[in-house]
């Protein structure tokens, strides 16, 4: 078995990879829930736009959910920690997604104009409000989260939903935002044509503009964030302990990695140049290679955004010494082997398949098909 510190820097990865596969998967009809009531102008339209993610959308939630379970096995005292101190925030997400399974397969099975407006906005919500919430959070991470632990590890959140949303978090809700609706538009240019595709253009390369202008903002605005140092000697091979290590705050810490590792600026130069390539191949008609280039930002903004914390994951405003970080907020060694092998195994099953099945359910979708298809299409 892998040694418990590999295991540790192993699992930051894989939460990371199974992060950006949600942000790339479930982001893109995420995305085109989001531009639903835009690009689509009569209710034949709008059934195009369902039906390019109709199939699938159920699927790659998977990615969604592997996410959660992973950080509740891999990280439980980060699931605990977070998911109490975001409580209404969660809930405010699980409140938007209820939104899809019953906007999908509802919307168009009564044929009522009142009926299915209301749903296409819901199906809206459920695209739009989820990226942004998450943005949100990881706006607080990077500002340092109100929580403690007592002497027992139980952990207590001394802030307010209200206070999640402060300006620089905001921000990185526009950033989160914007870059899921930029992919879902190069998606749904791809299986899209006519009227839809020009629309859906315009919209891929105002959202990709402004992921990119308010990344570079948000850049700004971290470099002079208070950031999270420990001070004391860690041993990342030891049991994990969240209350033995000192911390202090320092302004511009968040970029000490970049600076002590200069290769890493490839991170958000990625970001950035993955963007605007995906903006170009928006304008010149490109939307395959532009869903790439999109894909390929997102693995850039959420790369920095790891980088600049490790080894932190939670750090706390409160107690910095509380702050929960990848060597001591993890699972046992025996639990994250386990998983890690769980994931060698399935994780290639879980990518074949999606590959697969977005093989077989290629091509444009048209109105014609829409028509053809009236009552078995979405």
């Amino acid at each position: 078995m892998l040694d418990y510190e590999s295991l540790k820097i192993i699992w930051w990865l894989l939460v990371g990879v199974l992060l950006l596969g949600f942000a790339i998967m479930d982001g893109h009809d995420m995305g085109v829930g989001t531009l639903l009531p835009f690009v689509g102008k009569t209710d034949l339209e709008r059934r195009v736009v369902i039906n390019t993610v109709g199939p699938h959308w159920d699927g790659n939630q998977v990615w969604f959910i592997t996410g959660g379970g992973a950080i509740f096995a891999a990280w439980p005292l980060v699931y605990a920690t977070a998911f109490s101190g975001f409580y209404w925030a969660m809930l405010a997400v699980l409140w938007a997604l209820f939104f899809r399974p019953v906007g999908f397969d509802y919307r168009s099975k009564i044929e009522n104009t009142t009926w299915r407006t209301t749903w296409d906005w819901g199906l809206f919500v459920g695209g739009f409000v989820p990226p942004v919430i998450f943005g949100v959070a990881f706006g607080n991470l990077l500002q340092g989260v109100p929580f403690h632990f007592d002497d027992n590890l139980v952990s207590y959140y001394t802030g307010t939903f209200w206070e999640l949303l402060n300006p620089f978090a905001l921000l990185a809700g526009v950033v989160s935002s914007a870059m899921i609706t930029f992919q879902g538009a190069n998606y749904l240019m791809h299986r899209t044509e006519g009227a839809i595709f020009e629309r859906t253009r315009i919209w891929a390369m105002l959202s990709g503009l402004v992921m990119i202008a308010t990344f570079i903002l948000a850049g700004f605005f971290v470099a002079g964030l208070p950031g999270f140092v420990i001070t004391s000697s860690v041993d990342p091979g030891a049991l994990p302990n969240p209350m033995d290590k000192s911390v202090v705050i320092q302004v511009g810490a968040w970029l000490d990695n970049f600076n002590a590792q200069p290769l890493l600026w490839a991170l958000p130069a990625l970001g950035v140049l993955g963007g605007l390539a995906g903006v170009v191949l928006a304008y010149l008609r490109k939307p395959l290679t532009a869903f790439v280039a999109s894909s390929l930002a997102m693995a850039g903004i959420i790369g920095t955004a790891g980088v600049a914390m490790f080894p932190f994951v939670m750090p706390s405003s409160s107690d910095p010494r509380s702050s929960l970080t990848v060597w001591d907020a993890v699972s046992s060694h025996l639990t994250l082997g386990l998983m890690f092998w769980a994931t060698v195994i399935f994780m290639p099953l879980i990518i074949f398949y999606t590959s697969w099945a977005y093989k077989v359910m290629a091509g444009k979708i048209t109105t014609d098909f829409i028509k053809a298809h009236d009552k078995a299409a979405y």
